[in-house]
Order: structure tokens, then C-alpha cells, then sequence
């Protein structure tokens, strides 16, 4: 079996998780890419060949050219709708593109969810600063790209003239992108993790995220929860029925507030961050030979088989400032009172970096699971006070 891997930069998810995945399954996998030197240095044993991948014409020529492919499949927030597209037409298995694109774009999720009578927030698009000044904004309000990711310009904003200012900024560094302003949703931020068939869908759990201080939105730490309630779980499924969300793998973001469950944004893909790998290893099912599978056109089972009394928590130590890296932990893996811990630098030391504001900060990861939360939290806390990070300007 042929699969064909759309992909932007190398991830934990292909190195740990799909490419192995795929190997287990006796999938032949080539990755698609328009970074081939990085794809080739992190990956050495999988074919990786060059293409636009952002562009379905270069994509289709290029499979074309290759042979017909048993699946086409992408981890990528950004390449969804074209892959999804390149399956259909070739007949594969695959994400309706249509589903693909109404999640990725935030102004047409929240267009699609109000048309159906799921969820209104106030909402609008701009692409210069006249079109903010003739706003009627709710403050406070949330600006942010309107096919962003990882909350990379991602601001709350609370008047009028710091709304102008905030899309005046994001707007230099984007031209010709365009951004959406909505209302800011009230509560605390949980995600959800679905896999799906398109006729069987699995609830695998989700994550309550501690965010940075206002006005940014960083993710620095995750605390995997198995069970939402059941009306939370209940709220957000209708709302992904209302976008038509249901084959493969998908990471939800949500808040509730006063028992209100309200979509804050849809990844029509894997959890990233780690967040996945940690969900294999916690529920204890071969996830990623699943997300594969369901693309090969294999239904899912009916029940995983998932393990449930696992608990887990990530954190992600983050810059605070720009400059150079000049001190970190190296890569490490312990056990502590039967919490396994495993910390993954994200930095290498002598990098030089900007501050982002964003999940780009990160220098490292620190997961961590067991079966009992205190214990976790403590092999967390302890690792993260034995260690320095130094960055100087």
C-alpha cells in the first residue's frame, strides 16, 4: 500500500508517531513537502519528495506522476482542505474538503454554526483598519487571523483605539491576510480529542488548558481529563455535527461557562504539541495506526479498547524574553514513584529567537503520566525546579 504524507515542517507527531504507525501496518509512506532538505534530515529512511503542497494542482500532478495512491492523508492545520480535495479525486477515502475548509477558516466556522442554530458569537472579518474603525464591537472582544494557528497573533482587546492598533500590527506583519473580531467567550478552556470514521466516532477524552496571562493566549500547560460531563461532550458534538465534522482525527477547543459548552476553534487533525503521543501512550491504543487506518478506508472498531484510570499533565516551559538560548536541560526520561516523566527540548542551545507571543516560545516539553493526579503534579513540579534555562539578549 501507497499513502502519500502532505507536510509543511517536521513534527513530533510524523517522527514518533505516523511514520512509525505506517511502518507497522506495511504501509509504504512518501512525504510531500516544499521543505525537502529538513523533511530528509529528520526523516532518513522515508522517501520524501518535493511539491507545492499548498497548491491541489502541484499536489495531483505530482501523485499523478507517481502512480495511483491507496490514501493522501496530512497531520497539517494548513493542508486539510488539500488533501481532503486530493483524495477525492482520486477516489480515496478522506475528510470531506468542504468540512476541511469551514473549520480552517474561523470566520466561515462561525458563519456555518450560527446558519444552523448551534451557536452565535458576534463576528466579523477585516483586511485593513478602515474596515475596524466601522465596527460595532462588543468589547471586550478577541482579534486573531482568520486561518491562524498555535494563537500566533491571537490578542484580547478592550476598546476601540487598542482594536485599531492590534489589526494595524498584525496586518504589518500579514499582509493581505485578513482577521477575524469576535466576541470574547467567557470560561475555562478545555479541548476535545474525537477519532471518527465517518459512521463510528470515539470520544477519547480531552485536556483543561492553563493559558498565559492577558492579553495572549499561550498554552502552558494541559491536564489530560477522560470524561467530560456528559451535557459538555453532548453541546460539542452537536456543534461539530453542525460543521459536519466525523472522519479522522479532531482537536476542538472549547470554554464552558455557567454549564454553556461554545467552540473557541476546530483542528480537523491530531493534537499536536505531544498531546498525541502522551494520548497513545495514556489510553494504551495504537492511535496513530488508527487515524491511519480510517484514511485507508478501514472502518474503526466498535469499542478501542481504551484504558481509562490513566491521568497525565503536560507543561511547556516558555521564553519570556528575546535573544539566545545559552543554557537548557537536555532531552531526559525518569520514573518518579510511577509517574513516567519524559522532557523534549523544543530549542537547541545557540538559537537565537524572537519572543512570539505564541506556542513558538516554547523551549521544551515535559509530559508526564501515571494514575494518580497528586503524584503527577509533583514529578512535574519537581523536574521544572531542578532545571535553568538562560537565554540572554
Amino acid at each position: 500500500m501507497r499513502m502519500y504524507l502532505l507536510a509543511l515542517n517536521p513534527t513530533d507527531s510524523v517522527t514518533e508517531g505516523f511514520l512509525p504507525a505506517a511502518a507497522r501496518l506495511g504501509v509504504d509512506m512518501t512525504v510531500l513537502t516544499d521543505q525537502p532538505d529538513a523533511h530528509r534530515l529528520a526523516y532518513p529512511e522515508t522517501e520524501v519528495l518535493e511539491c507545492d503542497v499548498r497548491d491541489l494542482r502541484s499536489v495531483v500532478t505530482r501523485i499523478s506522476t507517481l502512480g495511483r495512491p491507496d490514501a493522501v492523508f496530512t497531520n497539517s492545520d494548513h493542508l486539510q482542505t488539500q488533501a481532503a480535495l486530493a483524495a477525492d479525486y482520486f477516489g480515496l477515502p478522506g475528510k470531506d474538503w468542504r468540512v476541511a475548509l469551514r473549520t480552517k477558516d474561523k470566520a466561515e466556522m462561525r458563519r456555518r454554526l450560527a446558519s444552523a442554530g448551534a451557536d452565535t458569537v458576534w463576528s466579523a472579518e477585516v483586511t485593513d483598519t478602515t474596515d475596524v474603525a466601522a465596527l460595532d464591537v462588543p468589547y471586550p472582544c478577541v482579534v486573531k487571523p482568520r486561518e491562524g494557528v498555535a494563537s500566533e497573533d491571537v490578542v484580547l482587546v478592550e476598546g476601540a483605539e487598542d482594536l485599531v492598533a492590534r489589526c494595524a500590527e498584525i496586518l504589518s506583519r500579514r499582509p493581505g491576510s485578513a482577521l477575524v473580531v469576535e466576541e470574547y467567550l467567557p470560561g475555562e478552556l478545555y479541548t476535545l480529542e474525537t477519532l471518527g470514521d465517518g459512521h463510528v466516532r470515539h470520544v477519547l477524552g480531552g485536556f483543561h488548558t492553563v493559558l498565559s496571562p492577558p492579553p495572549y493566549f499561550i498554552e502552558e500547560r494541559l491536564t489530560f481529563v477522560p470524561a467530560h460531563p456528559a451535557p459538555v461532550v453532548t453541546q460539542v458534538l452537536a456543534q461539530l455535527d453542525a460543521l459536519g465534522v466525523g472522519f479522522g482525527a479532531c482537536h476542538t477547543e472549547f470554554v464552558v461557562h455557567e454549564g454553556r459548552a461554545r467552540i473557541i476553534e476546530v483542528n480537523y487533525r491530531a493534537i499536536g504539541d505531544q498531546c498525541d503521543l502522551l494520548l497513545a501512550h495514556l489510553l494504551e491504543i495504537p492511535l496513530f495506526e488508527h487515524i491511519l487506518r480510517t484514511h485507508l478506508g478501514e472502518p474503526l472498531p466498535a469499542d478501542l479498547g481504551a484504558r481509562r484510570d490513566g491521568v497525565a499533565r503536560l507543561d511547556y516551559p516558555c521564553a519570556e524574553s528575546a535573544g539566545t538560548l545559552t543554557a537548557a536541560p537536555a532531552a531526559a526520561e525518569r520514573t518518579v514513584d510511577g509517574v513516567r516523566l519524559t522532557y523534549r527540548p523544543l530549542r537547541e542551545i545557540g538559537e537565537r529567537h524572537q519572543l512570539y507571543r505564541t506556542n513558538r516560545d516554547f523551549l521544551g516539553v515535559v509530559r508526564a503520566t501515571g494514575t494518580d493526579q497528586e503524584a503527577v503534579d509533583r514529578a512535574v513540579a519537581g523536574f521544572l525546579a531542578g532545571q535553568r534555562w538562560e537565554i540572554q539578549p
